[in-house]
C-alpha cells in the first residue's frame, strides 16, 4: 500500500499549485475517497502558505470523481490580521472534483471558556470487535484500523448511528490533515436503514477543528456518525471525533445522497 506519509511527500508543485498521484488503494469506487481528497486539498494550502494559522474550519463539496493525476489549484480570498479563507480546487481527469473553502485563525485571547462535547460510551479499541467484516469495505479502508465501538455494526439494520475506533495504519500520519483524511472513514450511517444494497455517495462535508491530537497518543480517534435524516434521496448526517483521552477534535455535519 501506498501510506498517507508516502503519498503527501510525492506530492509536486506546478505552475497551476501542485500535482498528486493517488494510488488505487486510496480509491472508493471509481474515485478517490472523500477524505483524502478533503485532506490534500488542505496540504496544498498549507503548502502554498507555509506560514498559515490553524485551520478552524472546512466545507468541501464533492463535486465529481476524483480520478487519475489530480491536480491542486489554491487560491487566497483573503487574509486578514488573524483570518486567512483559501479556496481551494481539485480537479481530475474528468475535470472539477472537490471544491473547498479553508478557514484558518490564529488564536486570540478571549474571556470565554465553554467545552460540552463529551464523548460517547466505549469499549477499549483492544477490546472492541472488527467494525468491517472480513474482506469487505472500499479499498480504502486498508489504510486504517476499524473497531465497533458502540451502535449499528457494519451491515446490520438498526439505528442510524455508528460509533468506531479508527487509526491509520501509517504511524507517522500525525498531522491534522492526516486526522482529516481519517475523519471521513465511516460509511455514512444511513446504510443501516438500507433494506438491501444501494449506492450512496456524499455529496457536501463540513467540519469544524476543535483541538489537534497529542502528537504522542496511540493514534486511536473514537468516531461518531449519526443519520438524522433520510429524506427524497438525500440523508443529513452529524459526526465528531475524539481522541482517546476524551478530547474532542472535530465536529462536521455532512449531505449523502441514496440511490434507494
Amino acid at each position: 500500500m501506498t501510506s498517507y506519509t508516502d503519498l503527501i511527500a510525492a506530492m509536486t508543485a506546478t505552475e497551476a499549485g501542485f500535482a498528486a498521484h493517488v494510488t488505487d488503494d486510496w480509491r472508493q469506487g471509481r474515485t478517490t475517497y472523500g477524505g483524502l481528497s478533503a485532506a490534500l486539498c488542505l496540504e496544498a494550502a498549507l503548502k502554498a502558505v507555509p506560514d498559515a494559522p490553524p485551520l478552524r474550519s472546512g466545507q468541501f463539496a464533492f463535486v465529481g470523481p476524483a480520478a487519475g493525476e489530480l491536480e491542486i489549484r489554491t487560491q487566497i480570498l483573503r487574509r486578514g490580521k488573524s483570518t486567512l479563507f483559501m479556496g481551494v480546487d481539485l480537479v481530475g481527469e474528468q475535470g472539477l472534483a472537490t471544491r473547498a473553502i479553508l478557514t484558518f485563525g490564529a488564536a486570540r485571547e478571549s474571556r470565554l471558556a465553554h467545552l460540552d462535547l463529551p464523548a460517547p460510551a466505549a469499549v477499549a479499541p483492544d477490546e472492541a470487535p472488527d467494525f468491517f467484516p472480513e474482506g469487505r469495505g472500499p479499498n480504502f479502508t486498508r489504510q486504517f484500523e476499524f473497531k465497533t465501538a458502540g451502535g449499528a455494526p457494519i451491515g446490520a439494520s438498526g439505528p442510524p448511528d455508528f460509533r468506531v475506533w479508527i487509526r491509520h495504519k501509517d504511524p507517522a500520519a500525525r498531522s491534522l490533515a492526516a486526522l482529516v483524511a481519517l475523519a471521513d472513514a465511516l460509511p455514512p450511517a444511513a446504510i443501516t436503514l438500507f433494506p438491501e444494497r444501494a449506492p450512496i455517495s456524499t455529496m457536501t462535508w463540513a467540519l469544524d477543528v476543535l483541538a489537534q491530537p497529542a502528537s504522542d497518543d496511540d493514534g486511536w480517534r473514537l468516531m461518531k456518525s449519526r443519520a438524522d435524516t433520510a429524506l427524497e434521496g438525500y440523508s443529513a448526517q452529524d459526526m465528531a471525533v475524539w481522541d482517546r483521552a476524551g478530547t474532542p477534535l472535530i465536529v462536521a455535519r455532512q449531505n449523502v445522497a441514496v440511490f434507494i
